[in-house]
Order: C-alpha cells, then sequence, then structure tokens
C-alpha cells in the first residue's frame, strides 16, 4: 500500500469502491456449523451450547461463562444474579448504547449516570466516585469502543464502598489491561456476540462470573428458574442461547485473535495516516484496545463533524455515530437531569470509521485519503 497520506490524499478521488462502516463474516464454515446442529436436532441450550462456554473461559482466564441470548439478557441477568433490584441504583457512564441503562431499569433499579474520561470515553473513577450514594450497590462500566475502562481505580472506588463492579464488556472481546483481561476484574462481565461486534454468534451473549455459585444462579435465570425440567427453582426467564448460535460462535472464536490482530494492524495505519487531519483514538498506558470502533474526533462540534460524514459518505466511506445522543438525554432517561458537559461534547465531536479485519490495504489508504480531504472541506484544523 502507499505510504500514510498516499492514494492522492489531497487530490481528486480517483475510482474507489465503497467501503461498509463494519462488516460481520458468514462464511461457508459458519453455515456449516448451522446446518450440522439443524440436522443434529438439538438446538437449544444443548451440547454447542456447553462447549461454547467452556471455550469462551479461555478468554476471561477460565473464569465459569453463561451464555444468553443476548449482550443486553447478558447485561440484565448479571444485575439480578448480584440482587440488585428496586431501591438501588447503579452507576454507569452515559456514553453507550442505551442497553447499558436499560439493564439497570429492567433489574428494577435506577441509572446514575457519571462522566467520562474525554480521551478514552470510559467512566471516570473521580466522577464515579462523586456519584456514589447512600443507595448504590454497584459500578457498571463500558469498555468503549474496545478499550478497557481504568478498572484498578474502579475496582478500589467499589471495594471502598461494599459495590459490586459489573464490566460491560459487551464490544470488548479480547481487550485487556495491564496484561488481564476485561471480564477478568468485576463480580460479573458482560460481552455481546451481535453481527457488528468483533465475534458474533448472530445473536447472543456471555455472562462471565469468578464462581461456580453465581454461574448456577445464572443459569437458573436464563431458563425458567430451573436446571432439571419442571423443577422450577427461583422465577427465571426465558434468555437460552441456541445451539445454532453457539456452533457459530465457536467457529468465530476461532478467528478471534487473528481478527483482533488485524483490527489493531489496521487501526496502526489509520492512526499514521489522520494524526494530521483528526484526533485519532488514545490508548491509554497499559491498555490493549481491540478496536470494535476505530472513532475519531472532529473539532468543531456537530456541524463540522457531520459535514465530514457526508463528505465520506459522498466517496463511498462508510462510517457513523456512536452515540449521537448521550443515554441521559434519552426520553426515558432526560427526566433524571444529568448535566455531562464532557459526554455531550463527545457525542457532538465523534466519527467512527472502518477498521474491520475485511479491509485490505487500498480501503485503507481510500479511507485515509477520504478523510484527509473531507477534513480539508469541512474546514476542519486540530
Amino acid at each position: 500500500m502507499n505510504g500514510p497520506q498516499g492514494a492522492g490524499a489531497s487530490a481528486a478521488p480517483a475510482a474507489t469502491r465503497a467501503i461498509p462502516a463494519a462488516k460481520p463474516v458468514i462464511g461457508d464454515d459458519e453455515v456449516a456449523a448451522a446446518v450440522r446442529v439443524l440436522r443434529d436436532g438439538r438446538v437449544v441450550q444443548g451440547p454447542e451450547v456447553a462447549a461454547f462456554e467452556q471455550e469462551f473461559a479461555a478468554l476471561v482466564e477460565g473464569r465459569p461463562c453463561v451464555a444468553v441470548n443476548s449482550g443486553t439478557s447478558a447485561l440484565h441477568l448479571a444485575l439480578l444474579a448480584l440482587g440488585i433490584g428496586p431501591g438501588d441504583e447503579v452507576v454507569v457512564p452515559s456514553f453507550s448504547f442505551a442497553a447499558t441503562a436499560n439493564a439497570v431499569r429492567l433489574a428494577g433499579a435506577e441509572p446514575v449516570f457519571a462522566e467520562i474520561d474525554p480521551d478514552t470515553y470510559c467512566l471516570d473513577p473521580d466522577a464515579a466516585a462523586d456519584a456514589v450514594g447512600p443507595r448504590t450497590a454497584a459500578l457498571m462500566p463500558v469498555h468503549l469502543y474496545g478499550h478497557p475502562a481504568p478498572m484498578g481505580r474502579l475496582t478500589q472506588l467499589a471495594q471502598r464502598h461494599g459495590l459490586a463492579l459489573v464490566e460491560d464488556a459487551c464490544q470488548a472481546h479480547a481487550a485487556a489491561l495491564h496484561g488481564r483481561p476485561v471480564g477478568t476484574f468485576g463480580d460479573a462481565a458482560c460481552f455481546s456476540f451481535y453481527p457488528t461486534k468483533n465475534m458474533h454468534a448472530l445473536e447472543g451473549g456471555m455472562v462471565v462470573v469468578p464462581g461456580e455459585d453465581r454461574a448456577r444462579t445464572l443459569r437458573l435465570l436464563r431458563n425458567q428458574g430451573m436446571e432439571q425440567r419442571y423443577e422450577n427453582e427461583i422465577v427465571g426467564a426465558n434468555m437460552r442461547m441456541t445451539d445454532v448460535a453457539a456452533a457459530i460462535g465457536r467457529v468465530q472464536l476461532e478467528r478471534l485473535a487473528d481478527w483482533t490482530e488485524r483490527r489493531r494492524a489496521n487501526a496502526k495505519v489509520l492512526d499514521a495516516g489522520l494524526a494530521g487531519s483528526l484526533l485519532v483514538p488514545h490508548v491509554a498506558d497499559g491498555a490493549r484496545h481491540v478496536y470494535h470502533q476505530y472513532t475519531v474526533r472532529v473539532p468543531g462540534g456537530a456541524a463540522a463533524r457531520d459535514a465530514v460524514r457526508r463528505h465520506l459518505e459522498a466517496e463511498g466511506v462508510g462510517c457513523a455515530v456512536y452515540y449521537p445522543t448521550p443515554i441521559h438525554r434519552l426520553k426515558p432517561y432526560a427526566h433524571l437531569g444529568a448535566e455531562l458537559p464532557v459526554t455531550d461534547r463527545a457525542a457532538a465531536e465523534v466519527l467512527s470509521l472502518p477498521v474491520h479485519p475485511s479491509l485490505t490495504p487500498g480501503d485503507l489508504d481510500q479511507i485515509v485519503a477520504a478523510v484527509t480531504r473531507a477534513a480539508g472541506k469541512a474546514g476542519v484544523t486540530r
């Protein structure tokens, strides 16, 4: 490929191909795995799910894993398994997908929104500390975009106040902090297998917990409160993962390490090519960023960001805003009256570019060139 500013960065665009912002992989192996399960006939909560749970445990230092039907279900059941419910508060960042706060509400508790670090977009430990009150029962940091939250300080905060710590790792498969994988810091951790995640199962989620007792509670909660058929022990729900999903997840898991390194390599190329145009993603000391999203920052607010976005889309470079409206400003939560200026500014300036492992060297050149032109046309300066 050309150098970081190659492919005619300042010239008129040459013939290009459309580059999607994300590209889920559904190949022959995934299809074969699904067909194998369908022909076997054991399609729900069977041997494929058990195998997927065991294999995924290798990512989280062997901790017990419980598969469910979505990342949102994982967050919801994790909170229930920790005994969090009505009358409790959970400190969360507002700069995340709504599922982070929705899971708290679904458990019967109330989210309390705290500010983020403006560089990593993850929960700020000082802001989280300020948000802790007499009803606080848990902290729920998000490893946003694949960058680990500052788990050392958040763990200390949770221990100091006797709080549960739930990791929202739905975007952070194989991320790590100082060599320790995300999913191994908290009282529970939750992953998502939605199609655009770093690995998927068409749909699904995983709850990771430190011990088998809590894992058993989660298994009851996901399956109508029973392990043995018709022997219901507690009130539960139907949040089971299908064996078709698990079989696809197992195929994807085998490729996760390679895909992760491709994402990281792609991000390195984008860093070099875009550093002169926009604010590229910050990586904290000791953090292993897995780039679920490669998110740049466009100084000048939403108008400048949206202008860059329009220029990119006109050139066939997919991009997206995660998230244009912080959770605290969404209709179900606006009445809480949270004021989070750092979060609001981030929501007005972020733009996520393609970083997925299907990108070619030519694609990366095209992205760098298009972004450089778009920034110039929009009058963006760092």
